[in-house]
């Protein structure tokens, strides 16, 4: 069964709400973003998180100081590389490591081939930041490389009306959803609701 990460987490009650409907993972993000979190702020937010549950930490272009500092405060089980770091950066870091690629061609799919890290998360281009537009990109596209089902993530623009077809069409290990369970940019607990049922429940 398809798992599911609820990505941008900002408050405690947003995070026990994705726990109790069955989320598989919990999202930080340390990139620039308006959903941005201190390393502090993760730390309360993690506390209640069940060991069970994973916690991702997102990153841009991080140093490693920043990355050591986050993932042994969080603390972190895998971090998310969303920027332009080099197979050599994310394999010398040692950690357990997600590496998002953003997808506007076949072309920024193959480029997952240079990488070699726990999971492949396919995403649609940013606009004023990395990742988090809220838009897709053309899934049959992932259909084009040999990315073990097991290692895929998809996100970009997922939400309850489309991730039926979504898993259907790419059969990811992980769906990641940040956006599609906002409203006004705010996460709102009834669509994580949903799109969590849609996910686990088999319409999807």
């Amino acid at each position: 069964m398809t798992k599911v990460k609820i990505c941008g987490l900002q408050e405690q009650h947003h995070v026990q709400a994705a726990i109790k409907a069955g989320a598989d993972a919990i999202g930080f993000v340390f990139a620039p973003s308006k959903r941005q979190v201190t390393i502090e702020q993760a730390q309360q937010l993690a506390k209640h998180v069940p060991a069970e549950i994973l916690k991702i930490g997102v990153f841009v272009n991080p140093s490693a100081q920043e990355l050591r500092t986050a993932v042994e405060s969080v603390p972190l089980d895998y971090v998310q590389y969303h920027g332009e770091e080099t197979p050599d950066f994310i394999h010398e870091q040692g950690y357990p490591a997600i590496k998002a690629l953003s997808v506007r061609c076949a072309e920024d799919v193959r480029v997952a081939a240079n990488y070699d890290v726990d999971y492949y998360l396919f995403d649609a281009p940013g606009t004023d930041f990395k990742g988090g537009s809220g838009h897709t990109f053309d899934w049959t596209l992932l259909e084009l490389v040999g990315i073990p089902q097991d290692k895929l993530m998809l996100a970009g623009g997922l939400k309850v009306e489309n991730i039926e077809q979504a898993v259907s069409l790419v059969s990811p290990y992980m769906v990641d959803v940040s956006s599609g369970v906002e409203t006004d940019r705010v996460k709102d607990i009834t669509k994580i609701n949903a799109f969590i049922h849609a996910v686990k429940k088999g319409r999807a």
